[in-house]
């Protein structure tokens, strides 16, 4: 059963329908705020959050490699080959050979100990198809959010655009970073489990968290990892074309001056 949260409306949100649920996936917290429409019955819009966290669980039981019998794990075994990928693995397995070729390797889900591990855009991912699961139910304003990572849509319960922060990890009263989003994502790395440098195999040190903002949040979540792993010198490969850019890295907001220019992930 999926518990939500009903919120009443302000008085200029007469014609949506607040609601908010919290659930945990695969050891990660994930948080959705919807302002759907009025029209739209408690029934649906429940059924249409079931379905979002089906779409988490369902990823995080494919991609994981903690779980014995994941695609991961069988691929990592030598359990299962290219001939044999499902759909969805196909498509995890081209972002992440676009990411690589993107970040001058510093997004390399094969260099990884262990073996193939997408975990630094999987959850990106699956919060990018839990969205669309939203939209196909007719719900075009939200939030989801799982640690440091955001995507959003439309506009917030109070209205106008969603602000989302950059905490500055040494100290939570301070933000490094902002920006207003109605449609986009912002994706952040170096809050939580160790980054492993791709080129080095070990654990990535000495360097502060990194933030992408950008259409989808699969792609900022892979560009970010990579761009903490590299740190100031993920900038010249780093998107400004195409809508991703850098918010931070290093730990220090990035100066517009320093954007590159051009950019293509294909």
């Amino acid at each position: 059963m999926t518990t939500v949260s009903w919120l009443k409306p302000l008085k200029f949100e007469s014609e949506r329908t607040i609601a908010r649920h919290t659930v945990e996936v695969g050891g990660s917290t994930y948080a959705f705020c919807l302002a759907a429409p009025g029209d739209l019955s408690r029934r649906t819009i429940g059924e249409a959050l079931a379905g979002a966290v089906a779409e988490l669980r369902a990823v995080d039981t494919a991609f994981s490699p903690f779980r014995q019998r994941s695609l991961v794990s069988l691929i990592r075994r030598g359990e299962l080959t290219p001939a044999g990928y499902p759909p969805p693995l196909v498509e995890v397995v081209r972002r992440c050979a676009a990411l690589r070729a993107a970040t001058d390797g510093w997004f390399d889900a094969w260099a990884l100990p262990g073996g193939f591990d997408p975990s630094g855009m999987a959850k990106g991912w699956a919060i990018d198809r839990a969205a669309v699961l939203l939209r196909a139910a007719g719900i075009d304003d939200y939030a989801i959010t799982s640690g440091g990572d955001w995507l959003v849509r439309g506009c917030g319960p109070r209205g106008g655009a969603w602000r989302v922060g950059v905490a500055d990890p040494d100290n939570p009263l301070r933000v490094l970073a902002t920006v207003e989003l109605t449609d986009g994502a912002v994706a952040t790395s170096g809050y939580g489990s160790p980054i492993v440098d791709p080129h080095t195999g070990r654990p990535v040190s000495g360097t502060g968290p990194a933030a992408v903002t950008g259409p989808a949040l699969s792609t900022a979540d892979g560009l970010a990892t990579a761009l903490y792993a590299a740190g100031e010198a993920g900038l010249a490969w780093l998107p400004n074309s195409e809508g991703y850019r850098a918010l931070v890295v290093a730990g220090r907001k990035v100066d517009e001056a320093l954007r590159p220019e051009t950019f293509s992930l294909r």
